[in-house]
């Protein structure tokens, strides 16, 4: 798996084609000469704990995709007694395998609502599912328009265009936050999620929260404005803005950098406008705030920052599992890989692919919670 640059950016993603499933991924490793290992063995592998053996299986949001190729390539070449399978079918299609029992984990990048903690309760025999906050990010909005590569749009105009009411590039409320671009008259290709995606609801929450005059539509999973165009997955997405002139999307950054596409900047009403960065990303989710219950650690983000530098399309990726009633045939495995990921080594190298790591505070209750799963 090779890593790549982006000029300019500082960011690397991980080339791993856009649009490969990540159930394919099965990476693979040596066999470990230690043949005394086995399901209640533990044995630790440089700075990650293997401990119990066998696959996997795992699905839910492509946002955290290329976080989670690069988790597993990591955790494999470690315990290869273990043998991780990440489907990206995106958050609505991982909490239903999640609920259906055909999961050990889901990736979800809005927490479970209350009906869904309801249905987790058939899987989950004796507790219930329950958010564990894990990889944190800024949701890209990017286009592909000749000749302009540096664009500033606000919640408003981002609303409007998502919403079909702006639909040339030469727009006059984009020239307003643009005077200096030369911007063609083409008509705004806008792509959307087909799936039900959690990338689609947090954009949702940012535009209904800071541009509430202009969206009016519910924050759901499901797209709910009329017109646009679809395609399924981040990767989808990001693939057909890249080969669509005039067009405009939203996904998780690493698929901006790895497809080489342009972001806007957003005026959030701070002094500067505010690019897509892991850095800037974290300085939003810095703010967030828990509210699940328990060991639920369900988070609250604010999306109408204006903080200096904070930029506010930003989603957290949760892992759902059971607090209690756990497959036992997984649960090893499981609470082993997931501990490597909230891990400080497993949150470290997030920033490079374009995450924001959790906040020190919150990946430290992330890690308390972990080691009680059963």
């Amino acid at each position: 798996m090779k890593l790549q640059r982006k000029n300019g950016r500082g960011f690397r993603a991980l080339t791993v084609g856009a649009v490969a499933v990540s159930g394919a991924l099965l990476l693979t490793a040596c066999g470990s000469d230690d043949n005394t290992q086995g399901a209640d063995a533990t044995k630790a592998a440089g700075d990650i704990k293997c401990d119990g053996e066998g696959k996997l299986l795992a699905s839910g949001s492509s946002a955290q995709k290329n976080a989670m190729d690069l988790w597993i390539k990591n955790y494999m070449a470690a315990c290869p007694d273990t043998q991780i399978n990440y489907n990206p079918v995106g958050s609505g299609g991982g909490i239903t395998q999640f609920n259906q029992g055909t999961t050990a984990f889901a990736g979800s990048d809005s927490a479970l609502k209350e009906d869904e903690v309801a249905a987790s309760q058939k899987v989950c025999k004796s507790g219930k599912g329950i958010n564990l906050p894990m990889v944190g990010g800024p949701v890209a909005i990017s286009y592909n328009l000749s000749g302009v590569d540096d664009m500033v749009l606000d919640a408003s105009t981002i609303a409007k265009i998502f919403d079909s009411k702006i639909k040339k590039w030469d727009d006059p409320a984009i020239k307003k936050l643009n005077p200096n671009a030369e911007l063609p008259s083409t008509d705004i290709q806008a792509f959307h999620r087909s799936d039900e995606s959690g990338t689609t609801q947090n954009l949702g929450k940012y535009l209904k929260t800071a541009a509430p005059d202009d969206w009016k539509y519910e924050d759901e999973k499901s797209w709910p404005a009329k017109g646009g165009q679809s395609a399924s997955g981040s990767s989808g997405v990001a693939a057909q803005v890249k080969q669509v002139e005039g067009s405009i999307g939203y996904f998780e950054l690493s698929y901006a950098t790895s497809n080489n596409l342009n972001s806007v900047k957003i005026d959030t009403g701070a002094s500067a406008p505010v690019e897509a960065t892991s850095e800037n990303a974290s300085k939003a989710i810095a703010a967030a705030k828990v509210i699940g219950k328990g060991n639920d650690l369900a988070l609250e983000l604010d999306y109408a920052t204006k903080a200096e530098g904070a930029y506010p399309v930003i989603l957290v990726t949760y892992e759902i599992a059971c607090d209690k009633g756990n497959k036992p045939e997984t649960s090893k495995a499981m609470k082993s890989f997931l501990a490597y990921t909230a891990s400080e080594d497993g949150q470290k190298i997030l920033s490079d692919e374009g995450y924001a790591p959790l906040p020190a505070e919150i990946a430290a209750k992330v890690r308390e919670v972990i080691p009680t799963l059963s």
